[in-house]
């Protein structure tokens, strides 16, 4: 009889336990689960706003497919972190550890976040797009694609480049194809002796025969420096972007043709060396 007045009072604890216990982290668990229901969910509609958002503003895609999946992972974790501080799991230490694990990635990989915030930066401003002709950090070439940690260039011989994304976005860089117009600027050398008058008429008549010059700013030819063995003039004249190269050498070439044939001299570099006879 005492063993079953024995038994029946752990069994009567037991269940007292059992029944504090579910009281007390039953409805936390439920509770739990709940929120991380509700929480998933709200994390699921943010997502999507985020990328109705970047596609309205036409951001980059791999930038937009990068900050999302970022953000969301991020959302993620603190909600598991606060799931189990709701269970009653203390997370401090947790928090702590995790704390000191990313300031330690951080600093291991300080050169590859630069050129990632570098990346986020090229992509958010748009200083120059896939397509772009530009100048950066030694290089030319035209950007091939623009990546979340470098860029990609081909240069005019047909070289690829590619340059991390840091010191891109903190350098100079000229872009030339930013704007629709360019100035093509020459400088053609006459002999002395030659009719200056003569050689801009020329040059205006080459000028004005080439369509591809603008009218509107008007071309500017001027005599720009008397130097040592020529008479130098300076011509500026503008064109459409796509055209400046083919402006430039085809001008050359027709100058060096027509100053011949029109009897303008092109100089080149000459010394005259008098000798005297000592007596």
């Amino acid at each position: 009889m005492e063993n079953l007045g024995t038994e029946s009072n752990q069994l009567s604890n037991f269940m007292e336990w059992a029944s504090n216990f579910l009281i007390t982290y039953g409805l936390k668990l439920l509770g739990a689960i709940v929120a991380l229901i509700i929480g998933f969910w709200l994390i699921r509609k943010f997502s999507k706003f985020l990328k109705n958002t970047f596609e309205k503003r036409e951001m980059e895609p791999s930038l937009a497919s990068f900050l999302r999946t970022l953000i969301t992972v991020t959302l993620k974790v603190l909600l598991g972190i606060s799931i189990l501080g709701m269970i009653g799991i203390q997370m401090t230490s947790f928090i702590a550890i995790l704390g000191a694990a990313g300031l330690a990635i951080g600093m291991a990989l300080s050169g590859t976040l630069q050129n990632f915030a570098g990346g986020v930066i090229l992509l958010l401003l748009k200083p120059f797009r896939s397509g772009d002709f530009i100048e950066a950090q030694g290089y030319t070439g035209t950007v091939q694609e623009v990546q979340i940690f470098n860029t990609v260039l081909n240069t005019p011989d047909n070289k690829r480049i590619i340059i991390p994304n840091g010191p891109l976005s903190t350098g100079p860089m000229t872009n030339f194809s930013a704007m629709p117009t360019r100035r093509v600027d020459w400088v053609f050398r006459i002999a002395y002796g030659d009719s200056f008058p003569k050689a801009k008429e020329v040059l205006n008549r080459l000028i004005a025969n080439d369509e591809r010059i603008l009218k509107d700013p008007a071309p500017m030819i001027v005599l720009s420096s008397l130097s040592d063995s020529s008479v130098d003039m300076t011509v500026r004249a503008w064109v459409k972007g796509a055209d400046y190269w083919g402006v430039y050498f085809d001008m050359q070439e027709k100058v060096y043709d027509v100053f011949a044939s029109e009897g303008l001299n092109i100089p080149f570099p000459q010394m005259d060396v008098h000798l005297h006879q000592q007596k």
